[in-house]
């Protein structure tokens, strides 16, 4: 499973083991010893991935497979939108900071979680 976690410093994309339902359970039990409100639905989630990046070709021909879970749209010469389905977990509707997860293949995941590791390389400052 990807989790993609947006904070007021960006994205974070990682890879878990856990199921969806245990991992919602967790953040479901945080919640009810925080004493947080939860909010969660299903939703989409898109972030930018080089093409240069080493695999990228493999990702479009499993995008492909996956139809309805993974679409690729072009943004420039250089960078994809990667949008994905999945669930939105946050604190409140409106919140903008929250955790994002998505179940995909296990191909999927490891060539998407590749890419956004080397697009974070790529785009890094001290690169």
């Amino acid at each position: 499973m990807l989790k993609l976690t947006y904070t007021e410093f960006g994205l974070h994309l990682e890879r878990v083991t856990v199921s969806l339902e245990a991992l919602v359970s967790q953040r479901v039990v945080l919640a009810l010893r925080t004493g947080q409100t939860l909010h969660i639905e299903p939703s989409r989630a898109a972030f930018l991935l080089s093409i240069a990046a080493p695999g990228f070709a493999e990702l479009e021909k499993l995008a492909r497979l996956e139809q309805v879970a993974v679409s690729i749209v072009p943004v420039d010469d250089q960078f994809v939108e990667v949008s994905v389905e999945g669930s939105w977990i946050a604190t409140t509707v409106e919140a903008h900071s929250g955790m994002f997860v998505t179940a995909l293949s296990d191909r999927t995941e490891f060539f998407v979680y590749k890419l956004w590791q080397a697009t974070q390389l790529q785009a890094s400052p001290l690169v």
